[in-house]
């Protein structure tokens, strides 16, 4: 009569195989959260590029750096005044939205390399430069990969 069960043995690769891919997929799994905050962020300043492109086509320039991108809202009260102001403004939201992070979008103008501005989120660290998920996203660069 044969006794059923498993041996020590088989009990001992079956866990070492459960570890093994857990393992493999808790490295792959803890990395898309930032993932998704820069690809978050880069959707973001896209937005911006395109709200921005809007109000100087109707403003015949983009919002000064003293303006900032608040004028993407509400007509600035600082000069230059918006000769044209979207009712509603430029963007979906009714403020400018922070980036993932939770931290402002820095708005330069002018922008590197002859840009009329620059959108920068300075990712994880919230620091210029770095690596990783800590690299800066640009206006000019937001759509690499």
């Amino acid at each position: 009569m044969e006794k059923a069960g498993f041996t020590l043995l088989e009990v001992i690769i079956a866990v070492t195989i459960a570890v093994l891919l857990a393992s493999v997929v808790g490295v792959n799994v803890l990395g898309l959260p930032q993932k998704h905050k820069r690809d978050a962020a880069k959707m973001q300043i896209e937005s911006f590029k395109t709200a921005l492109a809007l109000y100087e086509d109707d403003n015949g320039r983009v919002p000064t750096a003293r303006q900032g991108l608040e004028a993407l809202v509400a007509p600035s009260a600082l000069e230059p005044a918006p000769r044209a102001f979207r009712p509603g403004g430029y963007l979906e939201s009714l403020s400018v939205p922070d980036d993932p992070w939770g931290r402002p979008y820095a708005y330069v103008v002018p922008g590197p390399g002859g840009k009329p501005f620059d959108v920068v989120c300075y990712g994880a660290d919230g620091e210029a430069g770095g690596e990783g998920f800590d690299a800066d996203l640009s206006a000019w660069d937001a759509a690499k990969p």
